[in-house]
């Protein structure tokens, strides 16, 4: 989805909740921990490794857009949580906005796409929405080129009419020498 010039997933960011303000020591909050963990199913402990699991994929792929995107990303990373039979909220999904802009000149839009595009594609495995980014950064880069080139070409065709209007011998050079 496109807004304003900025890429986004499709996902929602759903804040965790603010930690408690009880006076209860390390040592009490870990036989707390303990207990919970105790009281859970083998099934439950499983889920709880699944999304523990998940949870660190789903971040270190939005940290690889963040240090791969440098002045293009636009926004910390959001994430989807879930909660889990341990009552700890889990990230199962995320988001980084990316500026996919055009810049002032085409060569500057043309090394910002650049940019976009290593962004998108940093993670070792990009989602559908990371491969439609680096599409839509391709095809910004390649419009930015064309029009690079309309310009140089515009340039030249006048710098050439220029040069033969100023011209005082309008004979074919070739007919000197025949």
């Amino acid at each position: 989805m496109e807004i304003n010039g900025f890429l986004n997933a499709s996902y929602i960011r759903i804040n965790t909740p603010s930690s408690q303000t009880n006076s209860t020591s390390t040592s009490e909050k870990k036989t707390e921990n303990s207990k919970t963990t105790e009281a859970l199913t083998t099934s439950q402990q499983g889920l709880v490794t699944q999304l523990q699991a998940r949870d660190s994929v789903v971040k270190a792929h939005e940290r690889a857009h963040i240090s791969a995107g440098a002045g293009v990303i636009r926004s910390g990373a959001t994430f989807v949580y879930q909660e889990g039979p341990d009552k700890k909220l889990y990230a199962i999904g995320g988001e980084v906005s990316i500026d996919t802009g055009e810049e002032n000149t085409p060569r500057e839009t043309i090394q910002k796409m650049q940019l976009v595009r290593t962004a998108a594609l940093a993670p070792s495995d990009p989602s559908s929405t990371d491969y439609q980014v680096a599409a839509t950064a391709s095809m910004l880069q390649m419009q930015a080129r064309l029009e690079e080139s309309r310009a140089k070409q515009a340039k030249l065709i006048s710098h050439v009419q220029e040069k033969y209007a100023n011209n005082q011998d309008t004979e074919p050079l070739f007919s000197k020498y025949a």
